[in-house]
């Protein structure tokens, strides 16, 4: 499938149950997540989008972002928002297994990227990337897009994540 072939969209329920199986089998680079999770979640977002094949049918990968003063209680949001102001946050991010290695990813932030300077929301994208347990293939892929490091934390015993922005 070529990149012609792939249609940016805004994450609808329609797409939930795909989401879902789609981050859950992404634990544990992303947390995992109950239905009622991901309405809530979709629900507080400020930008929530798929990627899927022509057909619109199958998700290919997913994100979903929250802006300052979301109800999101994920220690790592609630670290941005207590360190800057003005922020997007990129929650979750994943790829489905097939589809992996194929530039989906760099095309969400691309395209989250892109909504912020178009709706001039902020001019800092920020995410964290797990230490412990490691994924030393997101950092590869964060540094490569110009993340850079300003903290880390321990969100839970054995679990210790890199805190990163971009300047927009």
């Amino acid at each position: 499938m070529s990149d012609a072939q792939l249609v940016i969209k805004e994450l609808t329920p329609q797409y939930f149950a795909q989401v879902l199986e789609i981050n859950n089998a992404n634990t544990p680079a992303v947390g995992e997540l109950t239905i009622e999770e991901l309405r809530f979640n979709f629900l507080d977002s400020l930008y929530a989008i798929v990627i899927t094949d022509s057909t619109e049918a199958e998700v290919l990968a997913f994100c979903v972002t929250f802006a300052p003063g979301a109800l999101y209680a994920s220690p790592n949001y609630l670290w941005f928002s207590n360190a800057y102001d003005d922020f997007v946050y990129l929650d979750r991010i994943a790829v489905a297994a097939p589809h992996r290695n194929r530039g989906l990813g760099a095309i969400l932030y691309q395209t989250i990227e892109g909504y912020m300077v178009r709706d001039n929301t902020a001019s800092l994208l920020a995410c964290e990337v797990n230490l412990q347990p490691p994924n030393p293939g997101s950092s590869r892929f964060h540094a490569r897009l110009g993340f850079i490091e300003v903290g880390q934390q321990e969100t839970k015993p054995g679990t210790v994540v890199s805190l990163l922005t971009k300047k927009i």
